[in-house]
């Protein structure tokens, strides 16, 4: 998954770290929504930026649970995947997408 990935622009997510969240705009409830449809069961998460939108780096966030309430919203509980940066970015049905890669880490010996 690195080409229109989903892109939730909320908060600062890290990997291995529980990252909960109450979704309740139309956009983000479609994203959810089509992310459990499709298998993927994942989307990124990066913060606002005022120049590009979101910002350059970000964490793809795995979906564990999702627990959806009568009147539309839902609670999803999410973990830390990995990290990435973005190439390209993109809009679908209201919510932002990225073309992505992603980082890296620099072994130590």
């Amino acid at each position: 998954l690195t080409k229109n990935v989903p892109m939730f622009v909320c908060t600062m997510a890290y990997p291995t770290v529980p990252c909960p969240l109450h979704v309740f705009e139309p956009r983000y409830r479609l994203m959810i929504r089509r992310s459990m449809e499709t298998g993927t069961k994942q989307f990124g998460m990066c913060i606002s930026d005022s120049q590009n939108g979101f910002a350059d780096y970000g964490c793809m966030l795995q979906i564990r649970n999702v627990h959806f309430l009568p009147d539309g919203r839902s609670v999803v509980d999410t973990i830390g995947g990995k990290r990435f940066r973005v190439l390209r970015r993109g809009m679908k049905d209201g919510y932002c997408t990225a073309d992505i890669e992603y980082l890296e880490d620099v072994k130590v010996s």
